[in-house]
This record gives structure tokens, C-alpha cells and sequence, in this order.
């Protein structure tokens, strides 16, 4: 275990609980206990994407938007101890899943919701301060959740030496529910990256792209082994709660920085 990176994190984030449950090979701290109170409240980020009917961005522009703005409210100040937002960030990462919420907005309804409380990348994506799914605010919750597909484009290589999120090429998500999902790959990459000595910052801009199925199978592979998976393709896995849209335990997208982090 590399403790240097995992101390700059928890007294950076309140990201420290993820640790324990996506690279407990990297840390001596126990596990939060994964089945929630059932009746406790249900916790998710909200991510608002900006999907406007004239000049709607492409899906690969608004899905690094979502991966970057989610990163982005756990590694600002106000989510650190003592910030504002620090009960709230805390709480949701210590629940049994890191949920997140997309909603599609435009015109007022986009600038209305720069009014709640979070952070918004490339004027694309607002992540929201999480909290409970039954108690968002009306400029939230008027915001539809479907009608978020986006045809598809071809963004071309990733730039090297770049942070990647890999979207399962054998799965079928909705520009929506990939946007969730980004955002979750953004936050374990960091995570990993912190407990193993590097940087989280690094992943503050990833690039999204679709895998080759050749790298993907490798990859999943790999995964049999988490602590090997990392050491040899700085790879890191989302494994869906199922939900919606795929079935419990999919691995929806893989994260990834240089072998070994």
C-alpha cells in the first residue's frame, strides 16, 4: 500500500470511503458495510446535461464534460473537510453505490439549474452536490431523464499519454446512462490513482471512447486479479448496480492511465 497519495486525498475529498471498496488491495482502512439502511434516504448526483435542439453537442464532448464535472465537485475545495459541501459529498460516498442521476436541460431550464449548488465543465454538464433522490430541488426535478441519446460521431484517437474512460463495446447505453457511468470511472481512476501514490488530478479531463473488443476482453480478463489489472494496464472497472438499462455486475466502462498508474 502506498499511504502518501491516499493521505493527500482524504485530506483533500471526501472521496476516502470509495478506497475501501475499489482498490482494497491499496488500503488498510475496512470496507463500508454495502447493503443501505432500507430506510435510510437514497442518495445520487444529479448530472444535468445541456442538450440544447439547435447545435446539440456531440456525444463524445458531453460524455468527457460528465466524466470531468463529477471528478470536478469531489476534488473542489467545498467537498474538503470543513467546505460546505463536505456532509453531503461524504455521505453519499459512503453509502452502498456512488449513484448518479442524469437529466437533460436547455435554454432557461440550463441556466436555471446553475443555480443549485455544483460544478459545470465546458458549459455542457452541471454535477450537481448529491443528496436524496426524493428531495432535489424544483429546478432539478422539472428536468426530464430520458430523450438523452445523441447519434454517434467519431472523435479519433486519444491524444497520448491521456486518461481514457472505455466504453463497453458490447453493451447498448443511452447517452444518459453512459454519462452516469463516465462520471463514476472518473472518481474510481482518481481514487486508485491516490492510493497507489499518484495523483488524482490527473484524471480531471479524460478522454471517452468506445474499447476495441480485443482490448476489451484483455481487460476484463484482468480484472479477475484488480491489484494485477492496475500494476499491468492501469485499468479500473464500473460494475453497475443494475438498475436500469443493464444487468447487475456489468462492467459498463473501464478507466485508465499509464500501466501501473
Amino acid at each position: 500500500m502506498s499511504s502518501g497519495g491516499g493521505d493527500a486525498l482524504t485530506a483533500l475529498t471526501a472521496l476516502e470511503p470509495l478506497a475501501a471498496r475499489v482498490c482494497p488491495w491499496a488500503t488498510d482502512r475496512p470496507a463500508p458495510e454495502l447493503d443501505e439502511d432500507p430506510d435510510g434516504p437514497v442518495r445520487a448526483m444529479p448530472v444535468i446535461l445541456r442538450l440544447e435542439k439547435q447545435d446539440p453537442p456531440t456525444p463524445t464532448a458531453l460524455l468527457e464534460a460528465a466524466a470531468a464535472a463529477a471528478l470536478a465537485l469531489c476534488l473542489d475545495e467545498r467537498s474538503a473537510r470543513g467546505g460546505e459541501w463536505f456532509d453531503e459529498v461524504a455521505a453519499w460516498c459512503g453509502a452502498g453505490r456512488i449513484r448518479k442521476l442524469a437529466r437533460r436541460a436547455r435554454t432557461s431550464h440550463w441556466r436555471a439549474v446553475q443555480e443549485v449548488p455544483g460544478v459545470t465543465v465546458s458549459d455542457l454538464v452541471r454535477a450537481l452536490v448529491p443528496g436524496p433522490v426524493d428531495d432535489v430541488p424544483h429546478e432539478v426535478r422539472r428536468l426530464q431523464i430520458g430523450g438523452t441519446d445523441l447519434p454517434d460521431d467519431e472523435p479519433g484517437p486519444v491524444p497520448a499519454g491521456e486518461p481514457v474512460i472505455w466504453l463497453n463495446p458490447r453493451v447498448e447505453q443511452s447517452t444518459g446512462k453512459a454519462g452516469a457511468q463516465v462520471g463514476h470511472a472518473s472518481m474510481i481512476l482518481a481514487t486508485v490513482l491516490a492510493w497507489t501514490g499518484g495523483d488524482p488530478h490527473r484524471v480531471t479531463a479524460p478522454a471517452v471512447r468506445t474499447a476495441s473488443t480485443s482490448d476489451w476482453d484483455v481487460w476484463c480478463a484482468a480484472l479477475e486479479d484488480p491489484e494485477a489489472a492496475w500494476t499491468r494496464y492501469g485499468v479500473a472497472p464500473v460494475r453497475d448496480a443494475g438498475f436500469t438499462e443493464v444487468a447487475p455486475g456489468t462492467v459498463t466502462c473501464i478507466g485508465q492511465v499509464a500501466a501501473g498508474g
